[in-house]
């Protein structure tokens, strides 16, 4: 991995954001601009990629302990980064957000739309129609990604959510859902009514454009 010392200047976190703005960062450079500097070990860029994978799979719940135990992180990172992850929830928070239609999640996932392998992520919802929390269930190689719905539902049974939307990023190829997508959502919406909480859609998505099995009435 190339470390920001051996990048052109344009090309570093903190330059790249002055000077195109923050959109133009990708989630492992705008958290480089946040921690600031790596170790002698660890370059911050390092750093950055092992704290998002705990996110991806934390979301809300995210602790000091969490943070603590990645090379590289001390209480002084720590504390930024959970500083910074709770001003930002409480000015855009998730759980303040209340669906109306599915697709409405998408600001919420569409930063995973870049990644290079299948991201699966459950959003769970309350009974209000507000998104609860949204987690990164697995991570497979490219258009594969094992999941089972005890993964699935595991957390979502812990908040007591009364209803989920799936969702997953398709890293290449068309949005249409394969056999294996289609057989998946039946057995989480299978498994789903078991528990009565109810597969509000499963959303397939990249950079440009989405797929709802909702609105195409495929639940």
């Amino acid at each position: 991995m190339r470390k920001i010392k051996d990048l052109p200047k344009k090309e570093r976190p903190r330059e790249k954001l002055l000077e195109k703005g923050s959109h133009s960062l990708n989630d492992k450079e705008l958290l480089a601009v946040i921690l600031g500097k790596g170790t002698q070990k660890l370059d911050v860029l390092s750093i950055a990629k092992k704290i998002i994978k705990i996110i991806d799979q934390k979301g809300l719940e995210l602790s000091p302990d969490d943070l603590l135990n990645i090379e590289g992180i001390g209480e002084a990172k720590a504390a930024l980064v959970l500083a910074a992850f709770e001003f930002i929830r409480r000015r855009i928070k998730p759980e303040g957000l209340k669906i109306k239609f599915p697709a409405d999640v998408l600001p919420l996932i569409q930063h995973f739309a870049d990644r290079k392998q299948e991201h699966f992520l459950c959003v769970s919802i309350n009974g209000a129609n507000e998104v609860m929390n949204v987690r990164v269930v697995s991570i497979g190689l490219i258009n594969k990604s094992h999941v089972h719905p005890r993964e699935v539902f595991a957390d979502v049974i812990t908040e007591r959510a009364s209803a989920i939307i799936i969702a997953h990023n398709h890293p290449v190829g068309e949005l249409q859902p394969s056999k294996k997508d289609i057989e998946v959502t039946n057995r989480i919406n299978e498994a789903g009514k078991i528990l009565g909480i109810n597969l509000l859609d499963h959303i397939i998505f990249n950079n440009k454009d989405y797929y709802s099995f909702a609105e195409n009435e495929k639940l």
